[in-house]
């Protein structure tokens, strides 16, 4: 069978997300490992070559971290940095290539498939209809759309909320990352539901040497709060600040607060200055392990998003050891669990509260590591590959 995976508008650091890039790199790096594996099995340990042959089409930006072991690398020579050649891409070539690739089924990984009627992509040789698959992280767009109009370019979202809405009506089966995420496709699209797998996200593992980091990590003795936010209005950065504000003014000792993806306190501008002056921001890490050494070593880790399809930073805390206070909005509660403090992104009392019992009760802080730890087994790779497989490769 061939699976052709669409990565071509993939482009590290391009538009509004990574979680995309990052998740499309990780679906192909272990379903290449994946078909390896497959295959030497079939050949009794002495294959090399996957029997179930994967296609990735990719660009000259990308291909360093997508062409990978198992899969065959296809560099289309297009600019994918180019927004007409890319609708052009999505819209008409894509299917050209899936034919000349021979494909079985062709999965999407931005949500966008091309035009055509339901469940039809195209024949390859032989009359076989190629199936395809989309997957769906999110439908933040239609949050913009109804609480932040103007926010992002109001032709452009719109454009995007038309072809969501049509991918996954048109789409042979779709795949989201929460069950959060399924009931808002479903809102969007009744109906659908059948065609519809929910597949968690898989944990990426932080840096070797900072798992169970601790209190202090590479920043010495020093206690301090981290917290990841980014200047998009659903990331809620003024809500982190004026969290840590009430609870500056309600802790006996409060410990200094980390931010990264914010450049500085600017959206808050009322921030108290004596509080605000015990704020450091840090806005762009490229590198995730970059990232991770600031965060590691915190006492606790704060994130309090108003929507997210799925929500990589709280687990990210966990797999460091640092307990977590976390908005209970959206996907959230799904993916944390009863793994860390969940509180109302708006209720500033309740998070000073949450946030001093993380740093001050120890009993509360063993029993949140613990349950980390455990909470994160349930997104391992090995499990998610299982499920990629079985649900694009099923006839």
């Amino acid at each position: 069978m061939n699976l052709v995976i669409d990565c071509f508008k993939q482009v590290k650091g391009a538009g509004k997300s990574i979680g995309i890039y990052n998740l499309a790199k990780s679906i192909t790096g272990h379903l290449g490992e994946r078909a390896l594996q497959k295959a030497q099995e079939n050949a009794g340990g002495k294959g090399n070559k996957a029997a179930d042959t994967i296609i990735v089409l990719g660009n000259s930006y990308n291909r360093e971290e997508f062409d990978v072991p198992g899969v065959v690398f296809a560099e289309v020579k297009g600019n994918p940095l180019n927004k007409l050649y890319c609708i052009f891409w999505e819209l008409i070539l894509v299917k050209k290539y899936a034919k000349k690739y021979q494909a079985d089924r062709i999965l999407f990984p931005r949500g966008y498939r091309p035009i055509g009627r339901k469940g039809w992509i195209g024949k390859r040789k032989g009359g076989k209809k190629i199936k395809d698959t989309i997957l769906i992280h999110d439908l933040i767009p239609f949050y913009y759309d109804k609480y932040y109009p103007g926010v992002f370019n109001r032709l452009e979202n719109a454009y995007i909320m038309y072809r969501l809405k049509v991918s996954m009506k048109k789409a042979d089966r779709v795949i989201t990352i929460s069950e959060y995420s399924k009931e808002d496709i479903l809102d969007k699209v009744p109906g659908c539901g059948g065609k519809i797998t929910v597949i968690h996200n898989g944990m990426n593992a932080v840096p070797q040497g900072l798992e169970n980091k601790g209190a202090g990590g590479d920043h010495g003795e020093e206690d301090y709060i981290v917290a990841m936010t980014s200047p998009l209005p659903h990331k809620n950065a003024r809500g982190v600040l004026k969290a840590y504000e009430a609870y500056y003014k309600k802790a006996d000792k409060p410990l200094r607060l980390s931010v990264i993806g914010i450049e500085d306190t600017s959206c808050y501008k009322e921030m108290d200055a004596e509080a605000a002056e015990h704020v450091a921001c840090y806005k762009f890490f490229k590198k995730f392990d970059e990232m991770c050494r600031t965060a590691a070593g915190a006492k606790a880790y704060l994130f309090l998003s108003y929507v997210e399809g799925f929500g990589f930073p709280p687990l990210e805390g966990m797999q460091m050891g640092i307990p977590v206070v976390c908005s209970d909005r959206s996907s959230l509660p799904e993916v944390v669990a009863d793994a860390g403090i969940l509180v109302d992104p708006d209720d500033m009392g309740q998070i000073a509260r949450a946030l001093m019992k993380v740093t001050e009760d120890e009993a509360v802080r063993e029993e949140l590591i613990r349950k980390g730890y455990e909470n994160i087994r349930r997104f391992s790779w090995e499990s998610r590959t299982d499920l990629y497989w079985k649900e694009l490769y099923h006839e």
